[in-house]
């Protein structure tokens, strides 16, 4: 018996550890959100949050109000979904509410690579000298160079230019601008390598078609791979698919490439600088490839498919289009120049900034996540304060908070061309809650310290294919009738939706 009473009392302090650790008795304190642990022990409500994201915030937010706490998957994740009180979040300091920290495991969780103390620095760095002002205007020229490499290079060819080719929409859109932006930051075959320069464009094509298929198989794993809900077969294909965009994005392999953005090397040379290994650094070149392109190219379908959908838009666009071409002094003619579509170009289109805005509000669904590092009290817009704890994370969802009932329509959830200008051409931001005017009705690109670095090339990319589009191609929808795809549940949280199925459209050369 005295022997069996301190195994037992062990016994018991390590069962009720485990039950510490697990949360089962967390309670709610004086000042703090509603709190909802959730059916299952540390799990909570992780299974019907991955399920479908916003179904589940939706509920909680009906059932608790605007902030609550919620437990998923061992972490404590407090929800602030009012919008009026969005900065309270975003202008949070550092200090107490940080987003590294979960940047950095997700980053090492997804794409293999283990970040270093100054990464965020030094992204932020070279995207402001190499991702905006003359910078931007570098980029832009080689998006274009690429996108007329992709989408134009049989023009002129012996082939029928007037016959229809058909297409599934969100596979032709996320193909193109992908393998363009590829292209655009990791450089060109060398003409001088091979036997011409129409050799090494064709070697270009040929070798981000491949990429691309490869990006995709990875793209789909994607969301279950953040969880840690992968079965260990799918983990394993992840995991080889990890190893192959290592090796197809190295350090050596870009040596010997054209044309390589300076902010792609500039981020390598940095990372090199402060003595991280080439394996490591081949590693972060597929972070930058998985986050500058994993969100443009389903925008991009989503852009083309609303336009479609909506004559009226489209003919604004298209007439929008026209005039700046006119006013460059170019036109689209039968075996004359490519177009040039410069950056100055592009500033002069508001009718499509506002069509890519409305688009963006429609199909971006961020979800924007800090870690707690200090005790702190958020303060509401109507004045409640919460009390969150150190060790914690906070969480907003804005997608929901920007389908809330605008003052400019009816129905939040439609593509609205009533949305796009003012009678003095300014773009609308008028959007309501309970009669006062919401400030962050829309943040397709994050916020705050998590803002895209690569947003200008990003909306600069999706404008370029537009552009040509509509400069070079009639296209259309194969069933007009057919309904705009409801969108895969899978993804919330990770940036621009996917559809749930493809849209079948054909296309062809204007003349």
């Amino acid at each position: 018996m005295g022997l069996l009473l301190p195994i037992l009392l062990g016994f018991l302090a390590s069962l009720i550890g485990g039950l510490y650790l697990l949360g089962v008795f967390r309670q709610r304190q004086l000042r703090e959100p509603p709190l909802d642990k959730g059916p299952i022990p540390w799990l909570g409500h992780v299974l019907e949050f991955r399920r479908n994201t916003l179904k589940f915030v939706e509920r909680m937010q009906k059932k608790h109000g605007d902030v609550f706490t919620v437990q998923l998957g061992g972490y404590y994740i407090t929800f602030l979904q009012d919008p009026l009180s969005f900065g309270a979040f975003i202008k949070e300091s550092r200090d107490k509410l940080d987003f590294n920290k979960f940047a950095r495991q997700l980053v090492r969780q997804v794409f293999g690579y283990s970040a270093i103390e100054n990464d965020h620095h030094i992204l932020q760095v070279s995207s402001n000298k190499h991702l905006k002002g003359e910078g931007l205007e570098v980029m832009t020229q080689a998006m274009m160079s690429n996108l007329q490499n992709l989408m134009l290079h049989n023009i002129g060819s012996a082939a029928d230019q007037k016959t229809w080719i058909e297409d599934g929409l969100f596979m032709y859109c996320y193909n193109i601008v992908f393998r363009a932006g590829y292209l655009s930051l990791y450089g060109n075959v060398p003409p001088k390598s091979e036997e011409s320069e129409e050799s090494a464009k064709e070697k270009d094509r040929t070798e981000s078609e491949a990429l691309f298929y490869e990006f995709r198989k990875y793209d789909q794993l994607f969301p279950n791979l953040a969880y840690g809900v992968l079965t260990p077969t799918k983990r394993m294909e992840a995991h080889k698919l990890m190893e192959f965009f290592w090796d197809a994005l190295s350090v050596q392999k870009m040596r010997v490439k054209d044309n390589i953005s300076r902010w792609v090397w500039d981020m390598q040379q940095a990372k090199e600088e402060m003595g991280m290994t080439e394996a490591m650094i081949n590693r972060y070149m597929f972070v930058l490839l998985w986050a500058s392109q994993g969100n443009t190219g389903p925008s991009s379908f989503w852009l083309l498919l609303f336009l479609m959908k909506h004559p009226e838009a489209m003919r604004a666009v298209k007439e929008e289009v026209d005039k700046v071409l006119k006013e460059s002094g170019q036109e689209v003619t039968r075996g004359g120049p490519l177009v040039d579509l410069t950056r100055e170009m592009l500033m002069k289109t508001p009718v499509l900034d506002s069509a890519v805005e409305e688009t963006l509000r429609l199909t971006a669904a961020p979800l924007l996540t800090r870690a707690v590092l200090q005790d702190i009290t958020i303060k509401m817009a109507d004045g409640r304060e919460y009390f969150i704890r150190k060790g914690d994370r906070m969480a907003v969802f804005p997608y929901i908070a920007v389908h809330i009932d605008p003052e400019v329509h009816a129905d939040p959830h439609s593509f609205k061309y009533d949305r796009f200008l003012n009678p003095e051409g300014n773009k609308k931001t008028d959007f309501y809650k309970g009669g006062k005017k919401v400030k962050y009705f829309n943040m397709p690109w994050g916020a705050g310290v998590s803002m895209c670095p690569g947003r200008f090339f990003a909306t600069n990319e999706l404008k370029q294919f537009v552009f040509l589009m509509l400069c070079y191609f009639e296209f259309e929808l194969k069933n007009p009738d057919e309904k705009i795809p409801e969108i895969d549940y899978s993804r919330w949280g990770f940036g621009s939706m996917q559809p749930q199925n493809d849209v079948q459209f054909r296309y062809r050369l204007r003349y």
